[in-house]
C-alpha cells in the first residue's frame, strides 16, 4: 500500500493534488502556484514546501533567474524544518543544488517512506525491470569464499527488504534474522517464510543491540548505496561476528578512492575507502570482485561483491 500524503486539510490536499499533477506535466510555474496556495492554508505541510522546492528547481534549470535558485533552497530547508527525520528527501534536494552535506544527505526517514511506498512493487520492477541480482551476488561470494552450498549458521541480513537475500540463500542458515527500517518492505519479507526473526530499526542501532560474538555471518545486499558513513554498519558487523565469521556485501564503486553521491541519489564507495574501513574494524578480505548489481537507463552500474572476515 502506498503511503498516503495528507495536510489534515482537504482544501489545502486538493491544491497540493493539482501541483503535484503541474510539475509532473512539466509546469513548474502552475506547480510553484499552486504548491503556494496550498501552504497559505497549511502553513506546516512539509510536502507541499518540498514540491515547492522541485517546482523552483525545474523553473531555475529552465532558464530561470538566480532567486527561483535562492527560493528553491528556502523551499527544502522549510522541509526539513518541519520533518526533520526528512521523508521528503530535502537533504538529497539541497545537495543536488549546491547545499548541505553530500554524507548525510540520505536519512534514515527518507530510506523508511520510500521503501514502505515501493514494497509492493519492489521485486517486480527491481529483478524485471533494473534486472538486479545483489542478492544472487552475496550467495555466490559465500560460496566461492566458504565452499559451495556451506552451512551459514547464525546469519544477520541487514538491509533485507523483501527478503531476496534470505531466498537467495535456500535454507542454508541455522537462524536467519533480518532487519530493515522499512515496516513495509519488513511485511513483505515476512511472506517469504525465509526469515526466523525480524526486526524494524535502524540498522547501525539495530546491530548495537544484538549480543557480541553472536552470528556467523552477515549480509548486506544493496544497503552500502544509502549510507554514505558505512564504518558504523561495517564496525557494528565486526562486533556481532565470531571469530572467523563472514561480513558479505555489495557496494556501487568508482574510479577514485573515497565516496561519492551520484546523479543517481546514491553512494559510491572507492575500493581504497572500502579496504580501509573493513580494516579499520578488525576485517580481512576474502574474496572481492566486480560485479553488476543492477542496469539502469540501459547500463550497468559498476559495483563490487565482497566477502571480509573476522580476524
Amino acid at each position: 500500500m502506498s503511503r498516503t500524503i495528507t495536510s489534515g486539510d482537504l482544501r489545502a490536499d486538493r491544491r497540493y493534488a493539482y501541483a503535484q499533477g503541474c510539475l509532473d506535466e512539466g509546469n513548474p510555474d502552475g506547480a510553484a502556484e499552486m504548491a503556494e496556495q496550498t501552504l497559505e492554508i497549511a502553513p506546516r505541510f512539509a510536502p507541499a514546501w518540498f514540491l515547492l522546492g522541485l517546482a523552483r528547481e525545474a523553473r531555475y534549470a529552465k532558464g530561470g533567474q538566480a532567486r527561483d535558485h535562492h527560493a528553491a533552497l528556502r523551499a527544502y530547508a522549510n522541509a526539513l524544518d518541519i520533518d526533520p527525520e526528512d521523508a521528503q528527501g530535502a537533504r538529497l534536494a539541497l545537495v543536488r543544488i549546491g547545499a548541505g552535506d553530500a554524507i548525510t544527505a540520505i536519512s534514515p526517514g527518507y530510506v523508511r517512506a520510500l521503501f514502505d511506498a515501493y514494497a509492493p512493487r519492489f521485486d517486480r520492477h527491481l529483478v524485471e525491470g533494473l534486472s538486479y541480482r545483489g542478492h544472487a551476488l552475496v550467495a555466490e561470494a559465500l560460496d566461492a569464499a566458504a565452499g559451495p552450498a556451506t552451512f551459514l549458521g547464525r546469519v544477520i541480513d541487514l538491509g533485507c527488504g523483501t527478503g531476496l537475500v534470505g531466498a537467495a540463500l535456500a535454507g542454508r542458515p541455522a537462524h536467519l534474522t533480518g532487519i530493515d527500517l522499512s515496516p513495509g518492505m519488513l511485511a513483505e519479507a515476512g511472506r517469504r517464510g525465509c526469515y526466523h526473526r525480524l526486526v524494524e530499526g535502524e540498522l547501525v542501532a539495530a546491530l548495537a543491540a544484538e549480543p557480541a560474538a553472536s552470528a556467523d555471518c552477515v549480509t548486506a545486499a544493496d544497503v552500502m548505496i544509502y549510507v554514505g558513513d558505512f564504518s558504523g554498519m561495517v564496525s557494528g558487523s565486526a562486533r556481532v561476528l565470531r571469530p572467523g565469521g563472514r561480513f558479505a556485501f555489495t557496494v556501487q564503486s568508482h574510479a577514485g578512492d573515497g565516496l561519492i553521491l551520484g546523479a543517481d541519489a546514491r553512494y559510491a564507495h572507492g575500493d581504497a575507502l572500502v579496504q580501509e574501513t573493513l580494516a579499520a574494524a578488525g576485517l580481512s578480505c576474502e574474496f572481492a570482485q566486480p560485479a553488476v548489481v543492477r542496469r539502469e537507463n540501459g547500463a550497468d552500474v559498476p559495483g563490487r561483491v565482497i566477502v571480509a572476515r573476522r580476524r
